[in-house]
């Protein structure tokens, strides 16, 4: 049996299971729409290059019904402007006795323990 060809059979089922590439068949030519998750926009999508054709953004509702209510807003932010600036230069007038209080604090509690020399690390104690 040397030298003679060894022949095996193949059912033709799995000869043609085998053959068939799905991704060369022919893809049906046309497009769909979907929706953003991110930003609810519709997208409209080609289903032979899988690239965006067209994009419609979605319509934001108005934050302010008319002029009026949005120059209202503004002078309301305008004065929590001012209210936040004028805490912060109060805080900052303040600061230098803060700070002098919580040094004098400090000291006091340094003097109050007793000093321990230095401190051993983990590798020293063995």
């Amino acid at each position: 049996m040397a030298g003679q060809p060894v022949i095996i059979l193949v059912p033709l089922v799995l000869l043609a299971y085998v053959a068939y590439n799905p991704f060369m068949a022919k893809q049906s030519s046309g497009s769909f729409e979907a929706t953003c998750p991110c930003c609810g926009a519709m997208l409209k999508i080609d289903v032979v290059t899988r690239a965006v054709i067209s994009h419609v953004a979605p319509v934001k509702p108005r934050t302010f019904s008319d002029f009026e209510a949005a120059a209202k807003a503004m002078r309301e932010q305008e004065g929590r402007k001012e209210s936040i600036f004028r805490q912060a230069v109060d805080a900052e007038k303040n600061k230098s006795d803060l700070l002098e209080k919580k040094f004098q604090e400090a000291v006091k509690k340094a003097k109050e323990t007793p000093d321990e020399g230095p401190r051993l690390r983990d590798f020293e104690i063995d």
